[in-house]
């Protein structure tokens, strides 16, 4: 069984984020999607609420499972027996940033392999800090987010800038 990671922090989990992950699973057998709680990051979600936008975001995805995680990828990478992690890629500066997190990741462990994806066309603006801008401001977010997560993101924003 081949078993591919998706991680990220999912702040939120966006229509982008789930076109790479369906187009992942299509891939392999199982794909794994790790909501990690990024040190470099202040999300505006609980990482249960990431957790909780990702599933429904991707229910009705055959082969997939949403869980959270926090430490090391490498480590995560070992634990759940990943042949390979998936990442988004919607410009030519996150090739840059991807390729220096693979480096690093296969300096921690050699069988490390990353797979990136190329966005689709009508995805690549799409971004979770532009999610939160429209969101904050009263924006439609229903053409970024899927329509079962978009109320509860445009409200949570809403009430962060009360």
């Amino acid at each position: 069984m081949k078993t591919f990671l998706f991680p990220g922090s999912f702040d939120p989990f966006s229509l982008g984020h789930r076109d790479i992950a369906k187009r992942a699973a299509d891939l392999c057998d199982r794909l794994v999607v790790a909501v990690l709680n990024n040190r470099g990051k202040s999300p505006v979600f609980s990482l249960q609420e990431r957790v909780e936008m990702a599933n429904q975001s991707l229910s009705g995805v055959p082969g997939v499972e949403v869980i959270s995680y926090v430490g090391l990828l490498v480590d995560l990478y070992r634990n759940v027996d990943a042949a390979a992690v998936v990442r988004g890629l919607r410009a030519e500066s996150d090739f840059r940033i991807e390729a220096e997190m693979a480096a690093a990741n296969k300096l921690l462990n050699p069988d490390y392999e990353v797979i990136l994806l190329p966005s689709s066309a009508d995805m690549v603006f799409i971004s979770s800090s532009t999610i939160k801008e429209v969101a904050f401001f009263g924006g439609d977010v229903s053409k970024m987010v899927c329509p079962q997560i978009a109320e509860f993101v445009k409200a949570k924003i809403s009430e962060r800038k009360a």
